[in-house]
C-alpha cells in the first residue's frame, strides 16, 4: 500500500491539529529541500515553439479558480463572488457534487453574472484514482455532473492526477497540475507555466490541461504560515517577465471576511484582495484575464489547430 493510501485511510481518525502540525513539519523540511524549484522553478518558463502570445498583445494570462471543498467554504462563496465583482474580476468555483448539497441557485448566480462554474471530483475523498475500476465508475458520476451544471472543466480533490484517465472526463479542461509544488501529495509538477493538450493515441480526443502556477493559500498561509502575499508577488512578476500564465487556486473555506480573529484553518480574506490590488495596479492593461473556459478554447483553436469550439 502506498503512503497517500494509507494515509487517506488513516485520515479520519487523526485529529486535524496533528494532521496541520505534521504538515508543517514536513511543509518546513520540504521548504529548504526544494528552494532551488520553489515557488520558482527556472526550468518551466520556456513557451511552447508555437506559441505566439496572449491575445491583443497582452504579457501574460490572469486565471482565477477557487476550489469549494466543504459546506463551510460554498457559505463564503458569495462574499468572494462580490469582492471580485467590486474589483473588477471573474473566477471559476469548483464545487465537490457528493460532498455537501451543492446549491443550484448559487450556481445560477455565479454564472448569470460572469463567472463559471466546474467539477471538483466527486466525494473528495482521496479515493478517485485508487483504482482504474473506482475511477471509471465515479467518472460516470462525474460526467452527469459536468452536463447537468454545463460544465466545461474538471479539478480533482488534493491535486491528485491521472492525465491518460481523464480522458474519460467529457471535459474541455483540466486543471489538477501545477508547474511545481513539493508540498503537494502527488508533487510531480508538469515544469511549464503554460497550458498544454493531453490526446490518447488516435489524437481524436483530448482536452488542455491548464496548471496552477502560483502557490496555493491554504500551503501558503495556513502550513506555512505567511503572515503576507510576498510569494505571490514574486511568483507573479516572473511568470509576467516570461509571458506565462499565472493562474491561481484559492479556498472560501479558509477566508476569513469578517473582522473576528482567524480560526484554526483561516486567513483573512483581505490578502487575496492584496493579490487583486497589486496585479491590477503593478500590471494595468499588460494582462489577459480570462476563466479557464476562455484559455482552453483560445488554445484549442489557435495552437491545437481543431475544430472550434462552439
Amino acid at each position: 500500500m502506498s503512503l497517500q493510501k494509507l494515509y487517506y485511510l488513516l485520515k479520519p481518525y487523526i485529529p486535524r491539529p496533528l494532521q496541520l502540525a505534521l504538515r508543517r513539519k514536513f511543509a518546513a523540511v520540504k521548504r529548504v529541500k526544494y528552494s532551488h524549484i520553489w515557488p520558482v522553478d527556472p526550468n518551466s518558463g520556456s513557451p511552447p515553439n508555437f506559441f505566439k502570445g496572449w491575445p491583443d498583445g497582452k504579457k501574460f494570462a490572469l486565471v482565477l479558480t477557487h476550489d469549494v471543498d466543504t459546506a463551510k467554504g460554498q457559505d463564503n462563496c458569495k462574499a468572494l463572488m462580490n469582492l471580485e465583482m467590486r474589483t473588477g474580476f471573474r473566477s471559476s468555483f469548483n464545487f465537490v457534487p457528493e460532498r455537501y448539497q451543492v446549491s443550484a441557485k448559487l450556481r445560477e448566480t455565479l454564472t448569470s453574472c460572469g463567472f463559471e462554474v466546474g467539477v471538483h471530483g466527486l466525494l473528495h475523498d482521496g479515493k478517485l484514482l485508487n483504482s482504474r475500476k473506482i475511477f471509471l465508475q465515479r467518472a460516470e458520476r462525474i460526467n452527469q455532473y459536468l452536463k447537468e451544471w454545463k460544465a466545461l472543466g474538471f479539478r480533482s480533490p488534493a491535486m491528485h492526477h491521472n492525465l491518460e484517465w481523464f480522458l474519460d472526463l467529457d471535459i474541455e479542461y483540466d486543471a489538477s497540475t501545477f508547474d511545481t509544488d513539493p508540498f503537494e501529495p502527488q508533487s510531480d509538477g508538469v515544469k511549464t507555466i503554460f497550458p498544454f493538450w493531453v490526446a490518447d493515441s488516435s489524437r481524436k480526443k483530448g482536452y488542455v490541461e491548464l496548471p496552477y502556477t502560483l502557490p496555493q493559500d491554504h500551503a501558503l498561509f495556513i502550513i506555512l504560515k505567511e503572515k503576507d502575499i510576498s510569494i505571490w508577488k514574486q511568483k507573479l512578476d516572473w511568470i509576467a517577465s516570461k509571458g506565462g500564465m499565472a493562474l491561481l487556486n484559492t479556498h472560501p473555506d479558509y477566508m476569513n471576511f469578517e473582522s473576528k480573529k482567524d480560526g484554526r484553518e483561516e486567513y483573512p480574506a483581505d490578502l487575496y484582495l492584496d493579490f487583486l490590488d497589486y496585479v491590477s495596479s503593478k500590471y494595468k492593461n499588460k494582462y489577459w484575464h480570462a476563466l479557464p473556459k476562455e484559455i482552453a478554447k483560445y488554445w484549442r483553436q489557435v495552437y491545437c489547430r481543431l475544430k472550434p469550439l462552439t
